[in-house]
């Protein structure tokens, strides 16, 4: 009977201990592969050449970052909303130029491709990537090495900009991308916080760190169900979630990601079927190609950057057992007719006959094909590898 009564109560503090606060969960992985981070991990404690030396490449990058101020919007302001807040984020639209054949230049004019240097007078954007780009990794660093010092750091940057009240964000893109003499802001402003897409997966590679407390996390994710509230109810959330082209793309990918992140599966499942899945009828034709894209000056650019977007969402679709690879319309418009679309320009077979008035990058290119060579193994990407070797993954 005593025996039976110390099970029980065994059982209860059990249970109470592993719902209790004080027992961190472990943060899931949404955007990296964790297989692929163990399998190059092992290769670095095996002494494997190509691995080691792109680890220490990152490592290296991280140590000589170490001892660099925190980021935040509230940093270097040069122009504050017209809220008069300094904690809201505020950019200027890129392609955007004052009117030589008007008063001040007002309003100014689209020269679509074109940057203006002005936008670069503005700090916030460049403080929001320097921060998600430290954090990852920091996060990477630490992963490899187990060190701590790389955990504190980032802990100092995270809670610089979510948490502190005299420095974090607001969690609201109201005066992104305003346009002078046109408007304060615009929803298509959103695609600048894609790249806060990186912070659950930094903190996943945080995980068993002294430094990323439970209530850190709390904190962050508190900032993020806020910041997915505005998406979601805010006239330029609403805005951006109705763009067709790549601004709709990435819009789905951080709601889905930042929902995921915060524990919210039902809103994430909830956009990809009400929207991100009709999305395939009107942005690829059957053949693959992207009009939307191809329309635009830098159209190498936007149909990789389009497309990257899909590859997230389709990792992100597939924590919600969604196989957004394979979905396609009935004649045939989706991922993978895009991605057979796509190979000749990779492999060099075809040249691009659109406007690229930048020159050609392919980053986003190599990512695409290595995601989808592993889910259609009828394709034929020998040539796109030939061209672009793939070697040891490190992130």
């Amino acid at each position: 009977m005593k025996f039976r009564k110390l099970s029980g109560l065994c059982l209860l503090l059990f249970i109470v201990f592993n719902n209790s606060s004080f027992a961190q969960q472990k943060a899931s992985f949404l955007l990296i592969d964790e297989q692929l981070l163990t399998k190059s991990r092992g290769l670095l404690k095996q002494g494997d050449k190509e691995a080691s030396a792109k680890i220490n490449a990152i490592i290296n990058r991280v140590d000589s970052a170490l001892t660099k101020e925190p980021y935040s919007v509230t940093f270097n302001k040069t122009k504050t909303a017209p809220s008069n807040d300094k904690h809201d984020y505020i950019s200027q639209a890129p392609y955007w130029w004052a009117d030589p054949a008007k008063p001040k230049g007002l309003p100014y004019i689209r020269k679509d491709g074109e940057r203006n240097p002005e936008i670069y007078l503005l700090h916030d954007r460049s403080q929001l990537g320097d921060m998600c780009t430290a954090v990852k990794q920091l996060g990477l660093a630490y992963y490899y090495t187990g060190n701590e010092k790389y955990a504190v750091k980032a802990k100092s940057l995270l809670q610089t900009w979510f948490v502190d009240s005299a420095t974090r964000m607001n969690p609201n893109l109201n005066y992104a991308q305003y346009i002078p003499g046109l408007n304060d802001g615009r929803g298509i402003g959103i695609i600048e916080s894609r790249e806060l897409t990186a912070i659950p997966d930094a903190i996943a590679m945080l995980n068993g760190s002294k430094a990323i407390d439970e209530k850190l996390i709390n904190d962050i994710k508190d900032w993020f169900k806020a910041f997915s509230g505005w998406l979601q109810t805010s006239p330029n959330g609403n805005d951006e979630r109705s763009q067709l082209n790549n601004h709709g793309s990435y819009y789905d990918v951080q709601l889905i990601d930042y929902s995921l992140f915060t524990g919210n599966s039902k809103t994430a499942v909830e956009l990809l079927q009400s929207t991100t899945i009709p999305r395939i009828d009107k942005q690829f034709t059957p053949e693959g190609a992207q009009p939307l894209e191809l329309a635009r000056t830098k159209s190498w650019d936007y149909v990789n950057m389009n497309l990257y977007a899909w590859c997230q969402l389709a990792i992100l679709a597939n924590h919600l057992n969604i196989d957004l690879w394979h979905k396609q319309t009935a004649d045939g418009r989706g991922m993978k007719a895009a991605v057979k679309w796509l190979i000749p320009y990779a492999s060099g077979e075809k040249k691009w006959e659109n406007q690229q008035i930048a020159s050609f990058e392919y980053e986003q290119l190599k990512f695409i094909m290595d995601k989808a060579s592993a889910q259609y193994p009828d394709l034929n990407f020998d040539a796109v590898f030939k061209k672009f070797p793939k070697g040891v993954e490190v992130e």
